[in-house]
């Protein structure tokens, strides 16, 4: 399993993973078939990305190529919180619990500290045992809760606001 940067000639295959990944989970933002993103478009953000000092992508590519995991970066755009990020991170489903979460945060952090990012920061269903479990393990910590944050199939769930500070 190779975990490494994105580049614009991902953007085909990124769009698929993202939309996949969004159709197997139950706890992402975007819904199955809500995203709206054409192959070029997401070119377009790529190389945007290549220019921001503060943010990129990391993906978990398996041999032959195939993209099985993310986990985006979204830098501060003003002055203020530049040294700051915001994670979201996605993996196939038939290939969870083996290890890519891990590997894409150890990444993170090795880029966070060449890059001067002091915060990363995410947001986690409270009921996403999983992911918080995850989290903590690579040492998160909950800062807050997000009460009623978001509402899946007519139902409203809290979402623990979590941070580490490098």
């Amino acid at each position: 399993m190779l975990i490494r940067e994105i580049k614009p000639e991902d953007a085909e295959s990124f769009v698929s993973l993202i939309r996949q990944v969004e159709s197997e989970a139950d706890f992402m933002l975007m819904e199955a078939g809500e995203r709206k993103i054409s192959n070029e478009q997401q070119r377009k953000r790529l190389e945007q990305m290549e220019e921001e000092a503060n943010s990129t992508i990391f993906v978990a590519e398996q041999d032959g190529g195939k993209l099985v995991g993310y986990l985006i970066v979204i830098g501060g755009n003003a002055r203020r919180n530049k040294h700051s990020v915001y994670l979201v991170i996605g993996i196939l489903k038939e290939y969870r619990g083996r290890g890519i979460g891990t590997k894409l945060f150890q990444k993170i952090e090795e880029w966070a500290i060449t890059h001067n990012i002091l915060r990363l920061e995410l947001t986690v269903v409270t009921q996403n045992e999983v992911g918080v479990s995850l989290y903590k393990k690579m040492g998160f910590e909950i800062e807050g809760t997000k009460r009623n944050s978001l509402m899946i199939e007519d139902t409203l769930f809290n979402e623990y606001y979590m941070s580490k500070l490098l």
